[in-house]
């Protein structure tokens, strides 16, 4: 499903989605696009909110961090990994598949 431009995404950032009702998280890292569910496993908040550095975005309540690759989180307080949704862009267009 369409997303964004790629354009709309800074490098090193996140960005909140709602497609079909799902909440998306949209992090750019090392020039690297991935969704996630954007909700903290932990606090229940969203991770878009939260910082993106060195591929993990940084819960912005407890400071779970999640890897952008497999969702699983890189250390407490989380301890449950979120989803990740594949992405592909195609002619600028990040699509995410829910």
């Amino acid at each position: 499903m369409r997303a964004v431009p790629l354009s709309d995404l800074p490098e090193e950032e996140a960005i909140h989605l709602e497609l079909s009702g799902v909440p998306i998280c949209l992090a750019r890292s090392d020039g690297v696009v991935h969704a996630l569910l954007d909700e903290c496993s932990h606090g229940q908040v969203a991770l878009s909110d939260g910082e993106v550095t060195g591929g993990v975005v940084e819960c912005w309540l407890h400071g779970s961090c999640f890897d952008l690759v497999t969702g699983v989180p890189t250390g407490p307080p989380a301890m449950v990994p979120v989803p990740v949704y594949p992405i592909r862009v195609v002619a600028d267009i990040v699509e995410v598949a829910i």
